[in-house]
């Protein structure tokens, strides 16, 4: 088969669009002025034309008129294209960052005059805007480089392109021998892969230094980069550390203490009758009342070791579906001292461990019912009777739930004394009961906190008494009824 002719087209092909040809902005303004002057052109043409003259002189009068024109015509491209020549130099000018150049001939009488003014206010504009850009760029890069933080910024193949001078005492080079190198090659790819906020060791200032790194987003000329702030927490986390074990310890000597002195008071007491030979009827009632608090004691300080071992070794949570109101029901149906009311609420599913669950609101159910019921009433004695001081209630505890937007938000309200002091309702081992052991709330936020959750206890405002409040995440939809 033969072929067509190179450039030659197909039968069937679509013929590309012809380019539509335009004239130049000059060439349009002469073909405009000579349409302009055409008729008054051939009209003079003609009355010399019929004039009895010599042919010389008509055409020569003709060619006269015609260079006139032209001259005319070129005046008018001149005054036309003058000033918006002018106008493009200084927009160029403009987009070049040069403010320098202004337009002439701006007036307000006439709309070239307009469009000058307006072309000159935004030249003043974008030289009072460089101005400020290039003074905030300035404090900004005197900032970054007076910080003791290091600082870091790195493109999207994490290559680095910015650090401050704290970078470069922590790296101990200088930047122009790692700019242009990776994150890994400069020992920082832990930082691109761990979350914002949290603490990764960095083989830098020693084994164990510790830094706290801050990673955020931003756009160079569109293009994403990462900012990363590194903040050396180590000093800061041994302190804490050091000031936790310092507590823990107070806090285990203290009941060591409450423990062993009474054992080895009476102990002592019981070695010393023992040695003046066998008690009769009234030594052995003291010597069996001796063990009795011997035991007691004993038995005490196993309640409170358990009570920390357990503190210590909370397993995490294993979710599964589970439904809120039915927990709820169960645990408020356990308070035998106090019914409990729960009031209607939407039915909703959580991903919770609901053993975790039932026994944090266990914990929170019984210090309301505990609280409710402590004494209602103050009396004070007036003339020999007794008069009440304020009416007496009838305790109350009740137990509601809302949804928001992606959380569940349970409270617990109850009408007893109120808290005395909220900022210790935390401390390990804190209590104000006299059976207490201090865990309770303790191990209560321990769990919320391993579900995503949150606890706060706080003064009811409308009225006495106190509120707990449980913020669990909500991963599922509201169940339906």
């Amino acid at each position: 088969m033969g072929s067509s002719p190179q450039g030659t087209p197909k039968p069937g092909a679509r013929k590309p669009p012809r380019k539509r040809v335009r004239l130049l902005y000059e060439r349009r303004v002469n073909l405009f002025a000579l349409l302009v002057a055409l008729p008054g052109l051939l009209i003079s043409g003609i009355l010399i034309w019929v004039q009895p003259w010599t042919l010389e002189s008509k055409l020569a009068l003709m060619f006269a008129e015609l260079f006139v024109w032209w001259l005319l015509a070129m005046a008018l491209q001149e005054q036309a294209t003058r000033p918006l020549q002018t106008l493009a130099n200084v927009i160029a000018a403009l987009r070049e960052e040069d403010y320098s150049f202004r337009a002439r001939g701006a007036a307000t009488d006439d709309a070239l005059g307009e469009l000058s003014i307006e072309v000159n206010a935004l030249a003043d504009l974008l030289a009072d805007q460089r101005i400020r850009a290039i003074e905030a760029n300035a404090l900004l890069s005197r900032v970054v480089e007076e910080i003791e933080v290091p600082l870091f910024t790195f493109d999207p193949d994490q290559v680095l392109r910015l650090m401050n001078s704290a970078g470069e005492r922590l790296l101990q080079q200088p930047s122009v021998r790692l700019l242009g190198l990776t994150a890994k090659e400069i020992g920082l790819d832990a930082c691109m892969s761990a979350e914002s906020e949290t603490v990764v060791p960095l083989p830098f200032q020693g084994p164990n230094a510790r830094w706290l790194v801050r990673r955020s987003a931003f756009r160079q000329k569109g293009v994403p980069h990462t900012l990363i702030v590194l903040s050396d927490v180590s000093r800061a986390l041994r302190e804490e550390e050091r000031g936790a074990w310092q507590r823990l310890i107070r806090v285990l000597g203290h009941e060591l203490n409450n423990s062993l002195t009474p054992i080895k008071s009476i102990a002592g007491s019981l070695r010393a009758q023992m040695s003046n030979g066998a008690p009769d009827s009234d030594g052995r009632e003291d010597f069996e009342r001796g063990l009795s608090i011997i035991e007691g004691r004993a038995d005490s300080l196993n309640r409170f070791l358990q009570a920390y071992r357990r503190l210590a070794q909370m397993p995490p949570p294993i979710l599964r579906k589970t439904l809120l109101s039915s927990i709820v029901q169960r645990v408020a149906a356990l308070e035998a001292g106090l019914p409990v009311q729960v009031l209607p609420s939407p039915p909703v599913e959580l991903m919770v461990d609901p053993d975790q669950l039932e026994q944090m609101l266990i914990n929170l159910m019984r210090n309301a019912v505990e609280a409710a019921l402590e004494p209602r009433q103050a009396t004070a004695s007036q003339n020999g009777s007794t008069v009440t001081s304020a009416p007496v209630l009838e305790p109350l505890v009740v137990v509601r739930w809302e949804l928001a937007e992606s959380d569940l938000v349970l409270t617990i309200e109850d009408n007893g004394p109120g808290l005395g002091n909220p900022a210790n309702v935390f401390v390990p081992f804190y209590t104000t009961k006299p059976s207490g052991s201090g865990i309770g709330l303790v191990l209560s936020r321990q769990i919320a906190e391993a579900h995503g959750g949150s606890i706060e206890l706080l003064n009811r405002a409308d009225q006495k008494g106190c509120q707990a409040r449980l913020v669990l995440p909500r991963a599922q939809q509201p169940a339906s009824v």
